[in-house]
């Protein structure tokens, strides 16, 4: 069964999937999308009101009218959140074929624990997807993905509803907002580092490279990218990886980095801030606005969020980092 970013491709969408995907693994995406969600550890409360503030901390569920659709997106709300206090806000993308429910899945992920323990705001956006329950959905991230790429879905002005929502609704440290994703969802934060980089801090990509068609940042934006180097999808080096072959040519990770370090300014050569024996990770540093761009690889891994799970198939994740850690301690430190 080919998972994107630990999510179900589907055939509909055709999304970074390879010839191989068949029926077979249709109905056993539903099946396992019904065990998720009967596996759940919390059901967010629905917002009737989308304005109403939001004084208690826990989860909740909004579906919003944008561009013409209803959107949906979930907002975690750490327990130590107060009214009174500026919090920071990390807004988290799914995988291509998946949901906000799933990335909001501790765990697959565990960043609602890590908010948690760290005290943020933790949002999952829903991609674009033709299904009233909001399955199966891609993000509009350049040259992929699927669904949201072919009608150009709006998500970046989407993005900017719901920051502007939860700006009225909570205590939203506006100069400490992030972005995270996964695949497509990685994707999706490279496109906004593009487009909104005077509203995001810092953003995170872990198994997605920069697929952007045009890129103009209006600042300088520190760039975190995770990716394992046997990744089968989306090759290190780039190209179509043997299970993507017929949906897109992606950019590399190399080539991702070095447009972002040319686009924020940084010294060329890295220095290399950590490694053990199935991992690395490089600074590029003196770059202009003090931001920073971080490069962290991993050997194996495949296709997948280190240091989290999968329901099953393909290699298994590394654990010689986490990834959950890593962008916290990044984010934070920005």
């Amino acid at each position: 069964m080919l998972l994107l970013g630990g999510a179900l491709a589907v055939p509909a969408l055709a999304q970074e999937a390879g010839p191989a995907y068949a029926q077979g693994a249709w109905r056993a995406g539903f099946r396992e999308r019904r065990l998720d969600r009967s596996k759940a550890e919390r059901a967010p409360s629905t917002m009737t009101d989308n304005d109403a503030k939001i004084e208690a901390p826990g989860d909740y569920s909004f579906a919003i009218e944008h561009a013409g659709l209803t959107r949906l997106y979930r907002v975690h709300v750490p327990s130590m959140y107060s009214p009174a206090r500026p919090t920071p806000m990390v807004l988290s993308f799914h995988g291509g074929g998946g949901s906000m429910d799933y990335q909001a899945d501790d765990r697959h992920y565990g960043q609602i624990s890590k908010s948690e323990q760290a005290g943020y705001i933790a949002v999952f956006p829903n991609g674009y997807s033709r299904l009233k329950s909001g399955q199966f959905a891609t993000w509009n991230a350049g040259t992929c993905c699927a669904g949201a790429r072919d009608v150009n879905s709006d998500d970046a002005g989407f993005v900017r509803d719901i920051i502007k929502r939860l700006s009225g609704q909570l205590n939203v440290d506006r100069e400490r907002i992030f972005a995270d994703g996964i695949s497509n969802g990685g994707m999706m934060s490279y496109r906004l580092a593009c487009e909104m980089s005077d509203v995001f801090k810092a953003v995170a990509s872990v198994a997605g490279t920069d697929n952007t068609r045009t890129c103009t940042p209006k600042a300088p934006i520190s760039i975190l990218h995770i990716h394992a180097r046997n990744d089968d999808l989306e090759l290190f080096d780039g190209g179509a990886g043997r299970k993507s072959w017929k949906v897109n040519s992606f950019v590399s990770v190399p080539d991702s980095i070095a447009k972002w370090v040319q686009l924020d300014g940084c010294q060329p050569t890295p220095r290399r801030v950590f490694e053990n024996s199935d991992a690395y990770c490089d600074a590029y540093t003196q770059c202009r606005g003090g931001v920073e761009v971080r490069l962290c690889v991993t050997e194996t891994g495949g296709h997948s969020w280190p240091g989290g799970t999968k329901p099953r198939g393909g290699a298994p994740t590394s654990t010689a980092l986490s990834a959950t850690d890593v962008i916290w301690d990044f984010f934070n430190s920005r």
